[in-house]
């Protein structure tokens, strides 16, 4: 429901380029490097995200947890920023989650900058408990699932990209950053039934033939 009153947004063609009300929605560039049926690498460019936490829950789910979150970064990009300015959509929404923490699992739900703002986006209010994240390029396997994006059905996808990265590079398995920490990008307004778009993201670092950067660390 949260998002379908946020935005009107919709998934246009295989190359991720996005409608917003007859305006294309900017996404973070990429490049694919390697491409099996079930899933891509991409090589990320340099990228800019407002991200807000919900750290070590028990009891917020996938689903609650980023409707949660992305209600700050609702505020923050409709005026709740020292500028009061409004910043437009941008896709994917993606919703990062620790599920090794300590004391539960902790969920990140972020939002592309837009690249005019060159990494020096308007900064948030404090209330609203947002900062500002800064990628450097890196690899990200990509699985693409459709429907609605839930627990189970993202536990299934991380399974099934895992266990196909294991089996890739000639029996080699592909270095997993760390295959507890994975982000599910979602495309869809949830008023969307239909031809719903979903990924599941993890970082690897094993496929530098195909120009990653050999890079360690969570995003």
């Amino acid at each position: 429901m949260f998002l379908a009153i946020i935005v009107l947004y919709f998934y246009f063609s295989n190359s991720c380029n996005l409608v917003h009300y007859g305006h294309a929605i900017e996404s973070p560039q990429y490049t694919v490097v390697h491409s099996e049926s079930d899933f891509e690498v991409r090589l990320y460019t340099e990228s800019s995200w407002m991200s807000a936490p919900v750290l070590g829950t028990t009891s917020f789910d996938f689903k609650e947890s980023t409707k949660d979150d992305f209600h700050r970064l609702y505020e923050y990009i409709h005026g709740g920023n020292l500028n009061s300015s409004h910043i437009v959509m941008t896709a994917p929404v993606l919703t990062s989650i620790n599920s090794s923490s300590s004391s539960g699992s902790d969920y990140f739900v972020r939002f592309y900058i837009p690249a005019k703002y060159g990494g020096n986006p308007p900064q948030p209010n404090p209330e609203l408990n947002v900062q500002l994240v800064k990628w450097k390029s890196h690899c990200i396997a990509v699985r693409k699932f459709t429907g609605f994006a839930n627990d189970d059905e993202i536990n299934k996808e991380i399974e099934a990209l895992v266990n196909s990265l294991n089996k890739q590079k000639s029996g080699k398995a592909a270095i997993l950053e760390d295959k507890s920490y994975y982000s599910v990008a979602q495309y869809n307004a949830s008023h969307h039934l239909s031809g719903r778009l979903n990924e599941v993201w993890i970082n690897v670092s094993g496929f530098t033939a195909e120009g990653c950067p050999n890079y360690q660390g969570n995003y």
